[in-house]
C-alpha cells in the first residue's frame, strides 16, 4: 500500500500542539479553504454530539469538494486509537466511508525541548482495482499541497 509521509517541526510545546489537534475547531483550522470543507456531524464512542475531544470512537462525518470543482465527496472519519505521554503523543483514524479504498492517517507529535515536531503518515488505497493501484504510487503529488498547506496553517496558529 501506498504511503506518503511529511514531518514539521513547530516552535510549540506539545501540550499546546495536542490541545490544537484534539478537537473538531482544530481540523477546521487548518483545512485549506480551496478543500471547501464542511462538517456534517460529530459523534462521540458513546453518540454524544459534538463531544469536546477527538477521543477513540469518535467519528467525523463530513463532506469536501477541492477547488469547488465536481460533486462533494462524503467522508467519514474514525478515531481508531490515541495517546500521549510526557514526550510523545498520536492518533490514528481511518476512513470509515469516502472516496479512498483505504486510508489510515497516523498524526504522531514528539516533544523536543520547546518545539513540536508533528509528523503525519498516511497510508492508502485508491479505488479502481489495479487501475487505482497503479496511480496510488503517484498519489503523494496529489496530497503535498494539502499537507503542506496544513502544517504551515499549524504553524500559524501556534507559533
Amino acid at each position: 500500500m501506498p504511503v506518503y509521509q511529511r514531518r514539521t517541526r513547530v516552535a510549540a510545546p506539545l501540550e499546546r500542539v495536542w490541545e490544537f489537534h484534539s478537537d473538531i475547531s482544530g481540523l477546521e483550522a487548518l483545512t485549506p479553504e480551496w478543500m471547501n470543507l464542511e462538517i456534517v456531524a460529530v459523534r462521540g464512542p458513546d453518540t454524544d454530539e459534538a463531544p469536546e475531544e477527538l477521543v477513540a470512537g469518535t467519528e467525523i462525518e463530513m463532506s469536501m469538494q477541492p477547488f469547488g470543482v465536481g460533486p462533494r465527496q462524503q467522508w467519514v472519519s474514525r478515531i481508531l486509537g490515541r495517546n500521549k505521554d510526557e514526550r510523545t503523543a498520536w492518533f490514528r483514524d481511518d476512513m470509515a466511508g469516502g472516496p479512498f479504498r483505504e486510508w489510515v492517517h497516523t498524526h504522531r507529535f514528539v516533544a523536543d525541548g520547546d518545539e513540536t515536531i508533528i509528523d503525519d503518515r498516511v497510508e492508502y488505497e485508491l479505488p479502481f482495482g489495479p487501475l487505482g493501484q497503479l496511480a496510488g504510487v503517484f498519489g503523494g503529488v496529489g496530497f503535498e499541497p494539502m499537507f503542506r498547506e496544513r502544517h504551515r496553517r499549524t504553524k500559524a496558529a501556534l507559533e
